[in-house]
């Protein structure tokens, strides 16, 4: 049964390691994953407040089938997280676009040169980098749901403007509205997707989220492809048909968004969703008891109920979440020029417009396989840090090769380094996931997850500057920066896990010497709130 899984008198053991929930956790004398025990001494501390939207379906004892939970996370997929991925399909359409437009006149048209281009995108990252605790604010107060649509219908307008652009200052101008339009999209989505799903089913969600993302490359080729040959059409360039067509389709799917996403599982009565909604008393009581069961302090607030500011001064002094924020501020460098100047690099080896962009493609499979493969791996055998490595020594030796490869040798080779690089180990799923659950509690872990994603768009920010214009087009200065990032890297991935494994068994040693009085009134007294708690464990 699994409703009762974790209410047994005495709780499964559990590597310690996993801490496959970032509750907190009721703890006898073994490991738990953070969830219940059937003591009913214990349980009143972890009872949801009284406004929290599922709270009329909670109830500690229910039991269950683990077929019927199955088939309701099927239904989660198909009516939850397909639509999500389209939300973020049409994130990457609006603002991965720019790689396709490079490929067209764009520089050209803008009187711009590389640099120019590289300032253009440090602006937007830094946009997108300003907006994401703004709009994680909007997004805990007004829900997710709603907020998520009125970002894209925003961005969506400002994307399709893009085609007015005349000159330099007009595309730095677009570039920053469109970062701070995006700012915040992706912490809000994750968020979101944690109302629906436990923590051990979340990271390969969020690998199906950049799947999508991956994927939208691919489609946006094929769309680059067809819509840039009406350049000359109506006097117009080809990418100003690019930012206009693709702009209105993201609109549209932000309006329906508007009418479709549901607040919770127990809230899915709409327009788009029938009166009836989709869920029946039963299933949304086995919907509401299994993300509580998993992670109780998703109790602890309701999906309307806004943050307070202090949360960002408490998230910042929460030493316990720095290596993860440092990796963020480096490990996706050694990658990042050569994927941002993906289709100017193709078109410096003599490869048309049209070829270049079709050309991008294998790449992005690439991408798409090892994305999924090392996320369903790292679930799989229970590990995340030392699995992270992958993500960097994949990038090592094409490095290497890159930076020693002569300029004569035949293009079809470079090429080919190029698209492994491009299609490295794309290890972010497992570090927003991890981020998620060692913030420890729903209000930590929105802020948490903003600042890591913060950390993320930062490394963007000084990683669009490492090819410069002179340096062009082999940039053997800046890859010898990013073989020293590598380096840098493999010390963070390795000295994280190492931390995290340290912090684990000097709680264990604490917690299992107290008695069972002890821990009782621990959690009556204590004033430790998420990862601070003695009977939290982090992932790593």
């Amino acid at each position: 049964m699994s409703g009762t899984t974790n209410m047994e008198s005495k709780p499964p053991i559990v590597d310690v390691k996993a801490a496959d929930s970032p509750a907190q956790s009721v703890y006898s004398d073994e490991s738990t994953t953070g969830t219940f025990e059937k003591d009913a001494a214990l349980l009143k501390y972890y009872k949801p407040i009284d406004t929290y939207e599922g709270a009329k379906r909670y109830d500690p004892s229910f039991e269950w089938e683990a077929k019927e939970e199955q088939r309701l996370v099927r239904t989660l997929d198909i009516k939850i997280m397909a639509w999500c991925c389209l939300t973020f399909f049409a994130l990457q359409l609006d603002r991965g676009n720019i790689v396709q437009a490079t490929s067209d006149n764009l520089l050209k048209d803008l009187k711009m040169n590389t640099n120019d281009y590289n300032n253009g995108q440090m602006i937007f990252y830094l946009g997108f980098l300003v907006a994401e605790l703004p709009s994680q604010m909007l997004g805990k107060r007004l829900g997710p749901d709603t907020w998520i649509p009125i970002q894209m219908v925003l961005w969506s307008l400002i994307a399709a403007l893009q085609a007015l652009m005349r000159n330099r200052n007009h595309f730095f101008v677009f570039r920053a509205l469109l970062g701070l339009a995006e700012g915040g999209f992706i912490p809000d989505m994750v968020l979101y997707l944690s109302f629906f799903y436990t923590s051990k089913e979340l990271p390969r969600r969020l690998s199906f989220f950049w799947t999508a993302y991956q994927f939208t490359s691919i489609i946006s080729a094929f769309l680059a492809f067809g819509i840039l040959h009406l350049r000359g059409h109506s006097g117009l360039s080809g990418w100003r048909w690019l930012f206009f067509l693709e702009g209105i389709l993201t609109g549209l799917i932000g309006i329906i968004s508007y009418f479709y996403l549901p607040p919770s599982p127990t809230q899915t009565k709409g327009r788009l969703r029938g009166k009836d909604g989709w869920f029946n008393e039963r299933e949304e009581k086995i919907l509401v008891n299994r993300i509580l069961r998993d992670d109780p302090s998703k109790g602890d607030m309701h999906n309307r109920q806004p943050l307070q500011p202090s949360l960002l001064w408490d998230a910042l002094k929460d030493h316990d979440m720095w290596p993860i924020y440092l990796i963020g501020l480096s490990w996706l460098i050694p990658t990042n020029p050569i994927t941002s100047y993906l289709s100017l690099q193709l078109k410096s080896l003599g490869y048309t417009t049209f070829e270049t962009n079709l050309l991008t493609i294998p790449a992005y499979v690439l991408f798409i396989i090892n994305l999924l493969f090392w996320t369903w791996l790292s679930e799989k055998i229970n590990e995340r840090l030392l699995l992270g490595l992958v993500s960097q020594f994949w990038p090592l030796p094409l490095l290497i090769a890159l930076e020693v490869l002569p300029v004569e040798a035949p293009r079809w080779g470079r090429y080919a380094l190029t698209i492994m690089l491009v299609g490295s180990p794309y290890v972010h799923a497992i570090l927003v996931a991890l981020t998620s659950r060692n913030a420890g509690s729903v209000r930590t872990r929105t802020v948490a997850t903003s600042l890591y994603n913060m950390t993320v768009q930062m490394s963007s920010v000084y990683g669009s500057q490492i090819y410069r214009d002179d340096d062009k087009p082999l940039y053997h200065r800046g890859n010898k920066v990013l073989l020293g990032f590598v380096a840098y890297n493999i010390l963070l991935f390795v000295g994280a896990k190492f931390y995290y494994v340290r912090k684990n068994a000097s709680r264990d040693k604490i917690w299992k010497a107290k008695t069972r009085e002890e821990k009782e009134d621990y959690l009556a007294t204590t004033k430790d709130r998420g990862n601070r708690r003695l009977d939290f464990r982090f992932a790593h």
